[in-house]
């Protein structure tokens, strides 16, 4: 890394002192508010500050399952391991790392790990990332599905597009046809709290604004997830843009998701026939 952008140390540098008093804290915090329910028990503890690099590597080559929940405890993800190390495309959840990678990773993070750790803790901080890990999978999931219904249901094959607009490349989630001038644009987009309306609708807007600069007589429809039914006439008016053609709502059931999409395709024009 060069000097003008910051590394994971620079990162974790600026926020260390914040943290530590943060962290003093909340120890404190608890004690307080549970001090009639804690109790002291023996666990079992790492002890990480009598380890050499070389202990580590071994430890995290011969079980590689370690790697996450190590990675977590110095607040490192993935794309970090790539930014600072040029590994890409490392699963951390399931890695297959040669020896030599697992003595750069064990010398990269062990200036980042605690002097110690109890063992339920590290077991419990896997276990929260590997949930949230799994969460925004099934996430991702219904969006696929959104292009599996587009594919069965309409009479073209979609694909990611990407397009040029004002010197800038935008996006679009999905479209047809796969190559050659954008025919019909879908955006996709989760919405799960009332205070991402006004930025995702804007992101909307504008994407549907540019994609008709350049493809006027393009059909641009939406597909969103908001789990406020009630609420999902906001949207709507705010979506109320002669660039925009369509907006269906979808919730995360397959009768759902094709349900809106052949409504979308219906009034596109774009349905199988």
């Amino acid at each position: 890394m060069t000097e003008e952008y910051s590394s994971q140390k620079d990162y974790i540098d600026k926020v260390k002192g914040i943290a530590e008093t943060r962290q003093e804290e909340v120890e404190t915090a608890l004690k307080n508010a549970f001090r009639k329910h804690i109790e002291k028990r023996e666990v079992e503890v790492i002890i990480f500050s009598d380890m050499t690099s070389n202990d580590l590597a071994s430890a995290i080559y011969s079980y590689q399952l370690i790697l996450k929940p190590l990675l977590a405890c110095c607040s490192i993800a993935g794309r970090a391991i790539e930014r600072d190390l040029g590994m890409k495309n490392l699963d951390t959840y399931s890695p297959h790392l040669d020896k030599e990678n697992a003595n750069i990773i064990a010398g990269y993070i062990k200036a980042f790990l605690p002097p110690y750790i109890e063992l339920p803790a590290i077991v419990g901080i896997d276990r929260i990332w590997y949930i949230d890990k799994e969460i925004r999978k099934g996430k991702g999931r219904w969006e696929k599905l959104i292009v599996v219904a587009l594919n069965k249901f309409g009479n073209n094959t979609f694909f990611k597009r990407k397009f040029e607009a004002d010197r800038e490349e935008f996006e679009i989630d999905t479209g047809a046809p796969p190559k050659g001038d954008i025919q019909i644009g879908i955006d996709i987009k989760r919405i799960e709290a009332r205070r991402d309306i006004h930025k995702r609708c804007d992101e909307i807007v504008n994407k549907a604004t540019k994609l008709k600069a350049v493809y006027p007589e393009v059909k641009f429809g939406v597909v969103i997830y908001y789990p406020f039914i009630q609420e999902q006439i906001n949207i709507q008016n705010r979506l109320a843009s002669p660039y925009i053609d369509c907006v269906v709502f979808a919730s995360e059931s397959d009768s759902s998701v094709e349900t809106s999409i052949k409504l979308l395709l219906s009034k596109l024009g774009f349905i199988k026939r």
